[in-house]
């Protein structure tokens, strides 16, 4: 059934929230100790952890940490940025995440990690050997997370299976493994299952399909017109495939045919009929970032729609501490079936990677890959 954001529920939620945020008085880290980890993902600022972001997440107990560009600089600096936050986290398995997808899409690059064809090479070389393909597939994900593990990183958001159709903004392009929802489906399932492979938590993304948008959710809102019927048969299928996979994130994509109002992040009509229902995902959901233009309004609002609409956890990425906080008031410390499917994410980190030669690997990957290079 459609759970519509109450305007007034959220006004309550933001009085609660600033008379519990940081400054205000110690409601919130109160709360946050007794009921555990809260229901978001938080960034930082800069290469190290600063005194008041230490003191900070101390209070607001977030499940997770993301890294950017901004923050890695060095094989050394990097490892200690990741130990702090998961000291922060307090839990050896508090997921830290990266965007390593391969292609342009890549946080960590050389010298500190090698440089991996993009997704779409690896779809042209399974349209010429498909055994091949999914091999390369399977070998990129298990690779993807060796690199990140010999940071500390235990979370990986790949892979991509957007679906892109002509005309739509390049924003996915050639992040996308194919054209064809069984390809991509085929593909993805592939690296995610080598990411695990190597103890690594995937995402899938951006759920549930982000291949027909005409703007880049970085910048402004995409708006998908195709109609809902039209959309199950393409965009939703390879999310519909991997429905069993641990975690997801969402698309900041207006449907026009599902909620003409609301985008998918804030819409409990797309979260709970389309990626809950009739794509049958049970697995942790959480936002693409919640700062992207894509979405306008106070960050508060938009936090406590995004989870009055389904998403079990808010990221924020960019390491404002103003924004961190307007966030971290709008979470509420997990439970229910949230909190059952983040330590189902959690089991998965907590499990490692299984023992394999990485160079051998490595070596059989290149020989598969040269056949598109």
């Amino acid at each position: 059934m459609e759970r519509a954001a109450d305007p007034s529920s959220i006004e309550r939620l933001r009085r609660a929230g600033e008379r519990s945020a940081p400054g205000a008085s110690r409601g919130t880290a109160e709360i946050s100790t007794m009921g555990g980890s809260k229901a978001w993902i938080a960034g930082a600022a800069g290469l190290s952890l600063s005194r008041e972001e230490r003191d900070f997440f101390a209070g607001e107990r977030p499940w997770g940490f993301i890294l950017f560009a901004r923050n890695i600089d060095s094989q050394a600096q990097v490892s200690d940025l990741v130990a702090a936050m998961k000291e922060a986290g307090g839990r050896d398995t508090t997921p830290v995440f990266v965007d390593q997808e391969g292609g342009r899409v890549m946080r960590l690059r050389p010298p500190l990690a090698p440089a991996y064809p993009t997704p779409a090479s690896i779809g042209r070389l399974f349209s010429l050997d498909r055994q091949a393909g999914e091999r390369a597939a399977w070998l990129q994900g298990r690779l993807l997370a060796a690199d990140v593990a010999a940071f500390g990183f235990n979370a990986d958001c790949v892979p991509c299976l957007d679906v892109p159709v002509e005309g739509a903004h390049s924003v996915i392009g050639e992040r996308a493994y194919g054209l064809n929802p069984d390809t991509v489906a085929t593909l993805g399932r592939a690296v995610a299952d080598g990411a695990m492979a190597g103890g690594v938590l995937p995402v899938i993304k951006h759920i549930p399909g982000h291949g027909r948008g005409d703007a880049d959710s970085h910048l402004e809102l995409p708006r998908v017109h195709t109609s809902r019927a039209a959309l199950a048969v393409s965009d939703f299928a390879p999310f519909r495939s991997l429905n069993t996979l641990p975690a997801a994130m969402t698309a900041h994509i207006l449907y026009t045919d599902i909620d003409p109002v609301r985008p998918a992040t804030l819409s409990p009509i797309v979260i709970s009929s389309v990626i809950r229902e009739e794509i049958g995902f049970d697995g942790l959901l959480m936002s693409d970032d919640i700062s992207m233009k894509a979405l306008s309004g106070d960050l508060y609002d938009l936090s406590a729609q995004a989870l009055m609409a389904g998403c079990d956890l808010l990221l924020h990425c960019n390491g404002d501490m103003e924004e961190m906080r307007r966030v971290a008031a709008a979470a509420q410390p997990l439970h229910g079936d949230a909190q059952r499917r983040a330590d189902a994410c959690e089991a998965i980190i907590g499990r490692g990677g299984e023992a394999a030669s990485i160079e051998a690997m490595r070596a059989e990957y290149q020989d598969l890959m040269a056949q598109v290079a």
